[in-house]
């Protein structure tokens, strides 16, 4: 005999009512919102701005490449641990236009901490 309690449908009972269960708490794909904007130095950061890169740490070859460098802001997010990122896409990357399409190898992620806004081009 099978000691498992079941519920008024006959399948196995969890403890949990799935009937409520609205979204999956463990999908990671699962859509996150955007921010609209980051405050970086008192400066708002937005999606099209340009920023100089300054990586902490240094923790690899791409850290000390991307250093210095000017790049525009793609997206602002927000990871499941509430940390902000900033995607970027460097200005003077060949391969820019894959980076805006969001392919990887020409999109970065860097924290507000290691950017610097840059002022807006007069036009």
């Amino acid at each position: 005999m099978n000691d498992t309690p079941r519920n008024d449908t006959g399948s196995k009972d969890t403890g949990m009512d799935d009937r409520n269960m609205d979204f999956d708490l463990w999908d990671q794909t699962s859509d996150r919102p955007q921010l609209a904007s980051v405050r970086v130095s008192d400066v708002e950061i937005r999606v099209g701005d340009r920023v100089r890169l300054w990586p902490l740490g240094r923790a690899d070859i791409m850290d000390l490449a991307l250093e210095g460098k000017l790049a525009t802001v793609e997206a602002i997010e927000q990871d499941f641990e509430d940390r902000v990122h900033l995607a970027v896409v460097i200005d003077d990357d060949p391969g820019r236009d894959l980076g805006l399409a969001r392919h990887i190898g020409h999109r970065f992620f860097f924290s507000p901490e290691e950017v610097e806004p840059q002022p807006e081009e007069a036009s």
